[in-house]
């Protein structure tokens, strides 16, 4: 199966348009609908249906094993320009907003520009999905992802890249159901995730809290969106949340005040067991300030 022929529909598939993904691949629309055909004829099987642009069953099916394969080989190919270049002085970290401040990123910064005052570091904010593949593809050196899980299982996005990345725990902290502080829910000892399917969401996955990962681990559809929120800036999603645009999952805190915005509080979220979770995620790591950085940041207690 040819690789290119396979970024093309997963392009596709994603934008549920032909013109935007041949935009946004730099092809014109008729190539992308030749490559398209021509995976399909491979195949045997039609995998889009053309109005409206979506996959078919079969499509689905392709689509669960895209990301891994095209990820590997990514990573294949950064694991062999590695090994073929002398270590650089250069280190780039992707890393999720919320991932980078619960890992305590900044401090191990400060100790590595301590321990290599010539080392030159460029931090990158990313969802969790890139920060994986900005590694795997050797575009970073060190990537944080964030997400729900439970406390003894791997996020999915570093499970989907074991194999060729190395995946460690380095923080994970209890979740709190964020709602603006005069909610009538805002004094409770606990909230379970059950209860409140039928309540307005705010759909943030750059924060690690998408609400389609809301609706899998609770079992339950519902989870109506206020609105989206796909940026990273934690301020501005407590803002939304105070104004009622709806609720979100946030990591807990230990004492008080609630850190993440006068117009909001926080309810520990009782059920299910769920956790805020940073994976570092990392390949091979030669002698130099990409390892020193991982060894500075922590295990997860």
């Amino acid at each position: 199966m040819d690789p290119h022929l396979l970024r093309t529909f997963v392009a596709v598939a994603e934008h549920r348009s032909f013109s935007a993904a041949a935009s946004a691949l730099g092809y014109t629309q008729s190539a992308v609908s030749q490559q398209i055909a021509a995976l399909e004829a491979e195949l045997g099987v039609a995998l889009l249906r053309r109005r409206p642009v979506e996959p078919t069953q079969a499509g689905e099916r392709l689509l669960e094993h895209a990301g891994p394969l095209l990820l590997r080989l990514a990573a294949a190919r950064a694991d062999v320009t590695r090994a073929a270049a002398a270590p650089a002085a250069r280190l780039t970290v992707a890393a999720t907003a919320l991932g980078a401040a619960s890992a305590g990123l900044p401090a191990a910064l400060m100790r590595l520009r301590a321990a290599r005052p010539r080392a030159e570091v460029e931090v990158r904010l990313a969802g969790a999905p890139e920060v994986a593949r900005l590694v795997a593809a050797g575009e970073a050196e060190l990537g944080l992802a964030d997400g729900l899980a439970a406390p003894t299982d791997p996020l999915p996005v570093a499970a989907a890249t074991a194999g060729h990345l190395t995946a460690r725990g380095v923080a994970h902290r209890d979740l709190a159901v964020a709602l603006p502080r005069e909610h009538p829910l805002a004094g409770a000892a606990g909230l379970a995730l059950g209860d409140l399917v039928d309540a307005l969401w705010i759909d943030a996955p750059a924060l690690g809290a998408p609400l389609t990962r809301l609706r899998e681990v609770a079992g339950a559809d519902g989870f109506r969106p206020g609105l989206a929120y796909t940026g990273s800036d934690v301020a501005t999603l407590a803002a939304l949340v105070a104004a009622g645009h709806g609720l979100t999952l946030l990591p807990a805190t230990a004492g008080t005040p609630w850190p993440y915005g006068p117009g909001t509080t926080g309810v520990r979220l009782t059920a299910p067991r769920l956790v805020h979770r940073v994976e570092l995620l990392h390949a091979t790591l030669p002698p130099g300030p990409a390892a020193d950085l991982a060894a500075a940041l922590a295990p997860a207690g």
